[in-house]
């Protein structure tokens, strides 16, 4: 079964010096439907300005993935850990209690544009608290994992995240290990279809919800950059 989830259709934030898109319930965004898919929480885009900043703040008990689209960041937490993350790479952030985290822009002329996701951690894990990785080209691109596979960044949760990245009319086939997975377009349209043979077209923005699917089908229209999130039940 597969649902489509509509860009126009989430919640929207124009603070100034930060613009978001959040895809479930996140700040201001209330919607008691959508309060996370599974082990996935949030997922927000947001461009923050130049030389801005979140101020230092705590999360619930979760892993970070932040995933630079555009600019430069610089992530601190009240541990005295600096970690500064480029456009094309990822970071995970394995969020403790009592510690808070701050995010920075470091340029002062170019706005800071990122991914993030946030993905419900189990207690008992001790992963590194802040991994980074750089992108390379291959399609599916393993980004995070449970068990760090493929030099994957490692999450305290039985959950997947994949990076598609297809040039017009090509195809990628992307195999399910979870009861549900999320899609999400970063840009691009695309069909895609799924093992039970349900058909869906998404544009520049759009996500999807997944279940009980053993594979996805997915052919760009257009040049894409598609997330593809496995998740336990």
């Amino acid at each position: 079964m597969m649902t489509t989830r509509c860009a126009s259709a989430c919640g929207q934030a124009d603070f100034g010096w930060l613009q978001a898109r959040y895809s479930f319930s996140f700040g201001h965004y209330f919607d008691p439907k959508l309060m996370g898919y599974a082990a996935l929480r949030v997922l927000n885009q947001e461009v923050l300005a130049p030389g801005a900043a979140f101020q230092p703040r705590t999360y619930p008990q979760v892993d970070v993935l932040n995933l630079v689209l555009q600019g430069e960041a610089e992530y601190r937490d009240s541990e005295g850990q600096r970690l500064t993350v480029r456009a094309g790479e990822a970071m995970l952030l394995s969020a403790r209690q009592g510690v808070s985290y701050s995010e920075i822009n470091l340029s002062k002329d170019r706005p800071l544009t990122r991914l993030q996701l946030w993905l419900s951690a189990c207690p008992e894990r001790e992963n590194p608290l802040q991994q980074r990785m750089t992108l390379n080209g291959a399609s599916p691109l393993l980004l995070a994992s449970p068990d760090g596979a493929d030099q994957s960044l490692q999450l305290r949760q039985d959950a997947r995240v994949y990076q598609v990245t297809l040039a017009p009319g090509e195809e990628q086939i992307v195999q399910l290990r979870g009861a549900r997975a999320y899609l999400q377009s970063i840009h691009g349209t695309l069909d895609v279809r799924s093992s039970s043979a349900n058909q869906q077209w998404l544009q520049c923005g759009d996500g999807a919800f997944i279940r009980d699917e053993q594979q996805l089908i997915l052919q760009a229209e257009t040049p894409l950059r598609a997330l593809v999130i496995d998740l336990p039940a």
